[in-house]
């Protein structure tokens, strides 16, 4: 996800859960170092993607500033910011997905 990247985000990871949902087919997660900062990359990767032509179908989190999650049908971004991303741990809940790697 290089407007992630771009941002400088944080440990990016997307998983495939093709094989294990119906709810999507990737999970992208990245981590903000600040509130501030997931703010900023929610802001740019929502405008990037409106350009590119993707609708978002469901956004929830934006107000806190601590766990935005984007909803794109197909792939569903989760921004955290620190101390969110080690609580909800999202990577040992879909520990069955393959990770895709990503060039950082």
């Amino acid at each position: 996800m290089q407007i992630l990247q771009d941002k400088k985000a944080k440990d990016i990871k997307v998983l495939d859960i093709r094989e294990l949902s119906t709810l999507s087919d990737y999970f992208v997660i990245a981590t903000g170092t600040s509130t501030t900062h997931v703010q900023a990359l929610c802001d740019n990767l929502e405008e990037k993607m409106e350009e590119a032509g993707y609708t978002m179908h469901h956004k929830e989190g934006f107000r806190s500033g601590r766990w935005i999650l984007l909803d794109y049908y197909d792939v569903v971004i989760h921004i955290f910011y620190e101390e969110e991303r080690k609580f909800y741990n999202l990577e040992r809940l879909w520990v069955d997905a393959k990770t895709i790697e990503t060039e950082e």
